[in-house]
């Protein structure tokens, strides 16, 4: 059974919007920035540290994407964007933009992981709220006082 990490953007959020272009962005940022921790300590890291590609179809453009490893440890990880009706405190409602991490059938411990090494990334960039796959709630958003 597929599992599922949300990447809330919340009124106090860095960004109220993102798109999937966005996100392919923050995730090649993300390579890059680990590739030089391996470069810091002379070793080629970023072979393992985020060991995926980007992989679109055709009937998820704009939508969804997944990240595909040929690595024997990991599979897949699918990334997607879409916007949810949210009730505030006071009553009125408002549309909320999330980013979606899925975890789908046939991934490895090894996925998990690196996909909530990323679903943190992800959070503290954005300053976002982030629904973890447990089930527990990550604040990296400005919290009122």
């Amino acid at each position: 059974m597929a599992e599922n990490a949300y990447i809330k953007l919340v009124p106090s959020s860095a960004k109220t919007d993102i798109s999937v272009d966005e996100v392919k962005e923050l995730f090649l940022y993300y390579k890059q920035i680990t590739s030089k921790t391996g470069n810091q300590v002379d070793w080629s890291y970023s072979e393992m540290a985020f060991p995926y590609e980007i992989k679109e179809t055709a009937e998820g453009k704009g939508k969804w994407f997944y990240l595909h490893s040929d690595h024997e440890k990991y599979y897949a990880i699918l990334l997607g964007v879409d916007k949810e009706n949210v009730q505030d405190e006071d009553g009125t409602v408002r549309e909320q933009s999330f980013v979606q991490v899925t975890l789908p059938e046939g991934c490895t411990y090894g996925d998990k992981g690196k996909a909530n090494e990323f679903c943190k990334f992800l959070g503290k960039k954005l300053q976002a709220e982030l629904h973890l796959f447990n089930g527990r709630v990550m604040y990296y958003n400005p919290r009122k006082k």
